[in-house]
């Protein structure tokens, strides 16, 4: 049962999550936190974090993980799970695959079409709103500290959260090297 369940969340999240993952994420936390509880908030955070330093895309990493975590803590072995990971991760890729053969045939015949052209225009809107649900999922208590409990831990993670942004998104500091200082950061600060 358990098997049927993993499959068919993630071919949902994989049909329906335009934008790829960083848009998946509301999606993917929803399903696998809320609804089915295979995760912790916490341990959703910490996927998060780990797909995003790991090479390949979010929402597959996302979906290895819990492939293998949902299935190992239903109590199944390790090879289970690592079953359930592949079959996560394939349910995520196949409505992709099914869509990118079906619409190559017709996209460069009719990109040009009015139709078509309305629809990634109402498109863009939607998966800008995406990501911006993802990036408020990630604005929690896991990942900033609460400001009543431990008031300094959360002003370090809003100190920190800006000095990134400022820097990704005004000075172009690449990522790969804030994501380097931002760590360095925590293990002095915290």
């Amino acid at each position: 049962m358990i098997f049927l369940q993993l499959f068919y969340t993630f071919f949902k999240i994989g049909l329906f999550g335009f934008g790829g993952g960083y848009a998946m994420l509301s999606m993917i936390q929803g399903e696998v936190v809320t609804r089915h509880e295979w995760l912790t908030p916490q341990e959703f955070t910490d996927i998060v974090a780990i797909s995003q330093m790991t090479p390949g895309p979010i929402g597959i990493n996302s979906a290895t993980y819990v492939g293998y975590d949902a299935i190992v803590n239903a109590g199944y072995g390790m090879g289970w799970g690592v079953f359930g990971s592949v079959l996560a991760t394939f349910a995520v890729v196949l409505p992709s695959f099914i869509l990118m053969l079906t619409i190559s045939r017709f996209f460069l015949k009719y990109q040009k079409h009015p139709v078509v052209e309305s629809v990634f225009s109402g498109l863009r809107p939607a998966v800008v709103g995406l990501l911006a649900s993802a990036a408020l999922v990630l604005m929690n208590v896991e990942n900033f500290g609460s400001p009543v409990d431990d008031t300094r831990s959360f002003l370090i993670s809003c100190v920190i959260f800006v000095v990134a942004f400022i820097g990704t998104k005004r000075y172009k500091v690449n990522p790969i090297l804030m994501i380097v200082l931002c760590g360095v950061a925590g293990v002095f600060l915290y």
